[in-house]
């Protein structure tokens, strides 16, 4: 029997306008893994050409940088091309703007690499930083999350410090033309499960910072909750065309969720 091939592990930071605040956070996840990677999503806070330093004098740092911004989850599907080009297996996402815990990022790959066929997700810890809209907020998202993986264990929707099987993940992305923006982070979780690949949950800190400690948020919450119930809307129904099938498995004591 053939043994599985080596799981091999990088850093996909997308970042857009989070000004000097981006390069503490690439610092404090290159102190903490090599190689990373960052995707400067169209910024025009000058932070495109200082990364793009920062990388010339690093050789485990990687600037790739889009001329316009094109959203969060196009942003890292572009480093996921780039990292699988170079035979990186998984990939650990985080935000740029000081929010996710770099110090945590050696055991979410510990996790993954124990277990390569599984998505790692952090399971957010929050402080009195977190506004309580946000949080409330995020539980209609995991309710919905939740039914639309007919309870597969997803333990936070919302949450983009997570390892994600590349090759899993690109296919989802190719397969359909949305979770290119905001709606990235809930729906990759729900159509890999949909594909058989499990949630192993972790717990991590979120840190929401204020202005002037650095914080910068592009959050808006008409324009993005608008778009979070548009993919809700179109997650239930494909969910609705699978239920049969997802059913049939279930009775028949088969996973509900694989290809």
């Amino acid at each position: 029997m053939s043994s599985r091939p080596t799981a091999r592990h990088a850093v996909v930071i997308p970042s857009y306008n989070t000004g000097p605040k981006v390069y503490e956070t690439v610092r404090a996840a290159r102190a903490q893994w090599a190689p990373v990677w960052v995707v400067v999503d169209g910024s025009t806070d000058g932070t495109a050409e200082g990364l793009q330093t920062m990388a010339a004098e690093d050789p485990e740092l990687r600037v790739l940088v889009l001329p316009h911004n094109r959203g969060k989850g196009s942003a890292v599907l572009l480093g996921l091309h780039a990292a699988q080009a170079e035979g990186y297996t998984h990939a650990l996402t985080m935000d740029s703007d000081g929010q996710h815990p770099a110090a945590l990022i050696p055991h979410f790959m510990e996790v993954s690499a124990r277990r390569p066929e599984t998505m790692v997700l952090g399971r957010p810890v929050f402080d009195a930083s977190a506004p309580l809209l946000r949080v409330r907020g995020r539980r209609i998202s995991n309710w919905w999350t939740n039914l639309e993986t007919l309870g597969a264990g997803v333990g936070d929707s919302l949450y983009g410090f997570r390892v994600y099987p590349i090759a899993e993940l690109i296919a989802v992305m190719q397969g359909q033309p949305w979770m290119r923006r905001f709606d990235f982070d809930t729906e990759a979780v729900v159509r890999l499960a949909w594909r058989g690949v499990k949630p192993v949950n972790l717990d991590a800190p979120v840190k929401y910072l204020r202005a002037d400690e650095g914080g910068v948020s592009h959050f808006r919450y008409g324009r993005d909750n608008v778009l979070l119930t548009w993919m809700h809307t179109r997650l239930m129904l494909g969910f609705l065309l699978r239920l049969p099938l997802l059913l049939s498995r279930r009775l028949a004591g088969r996973p509900p969720f694989q290809d």
